[in-house]
């Protein structure tokens, strides 16, 4: 009986694609160079590599329609979907901000009562301000987040950032960190008859 084909979901392009590549290559895990291909097989180990936008990956993984995904952990945490991490993987390091206008009188986190705070991560700031029992209106934006201060349609902004560039930017300061994200490798907690180890490199 031919064994099943393990699926493994990556970024289809984007900062997590070249890494999550490089990864799965450092384990010995062969798949055709083929940027076009949104599934690819791998040449010496029963896997399939599916490509797709990486904020679907934790709903995939999830839903059992495949076995794995390399991800941000600020996209999971997002998603609140039911994932095991298997792996934290160490790169594309990066962390989740609140920033408020250099100008701003606003310097504390207790100070955004009753304030407008923009951000792409409603679900991770919603679950944060609950935890600090804070009452903020939380104004979801698609897109450049940093600008809702400029346009004055928020006090401040909760978004990801890797160098603090593009906080500097729009003249933003940082005033609490509030989740320190990586990719990792996640899989689905009932399908536990699916495994592969990740830690062993093919020869």
């Amino acid at each position: 009986m031919k064994s099943k084909r393990i699926k493994i979901a990556i970024q289809k392009k984007g900062r997590l694609n070249k890494p999550s590549n490089e990864f799965l290559a450092s384990l010995g895990l062969n798949f055709p160079a083929d940027d076009k291909k949104l599934t690819l097989a791998c040449k010496n180990a029963p896997i399939n590599l599916v490509k797709v936008r990486d904020d679907d990956i934790p709903k995939y993984v999830g839903g059992g329609a495949v076995d794995f995904g390399i991800v941000g952990l600020d996209v999971v945490e997002e998603s609140q979907e039911k994932v095991t991490v298997v792996k934290r993987l160490g790169f594309a390091k990066c962390k989740m901000v609140i920033a408020i206008p250099r100008i701003s009188k606003l310097k504390t986190i207790s100070a955004l009562e009753g304030k407008k705070i923009a951000t792409s991560y409603p679900n991770i700031l919603r679950a944060f301000l609950k935890k600090n029992k804070i009452r903020s209106t939380i104004v979801v934006v698609q897109g450049s987040v940093e600008l809702a201060p400029y346009l004055k349609t928020a006090d401040a902004v909760c978004d990801i950032t890797q160098t603090g560039k593009t906080l500097r930017e729009f003249d933003l300061i940082p005033i609490r960190t509030i989740l320190r994200s990586e990719a990792i490798l996640i899989g689905n907690p009932i399908k536990k008859g699916v495994k592969y180890n990740f830690t062993q490199k093919i020869s």
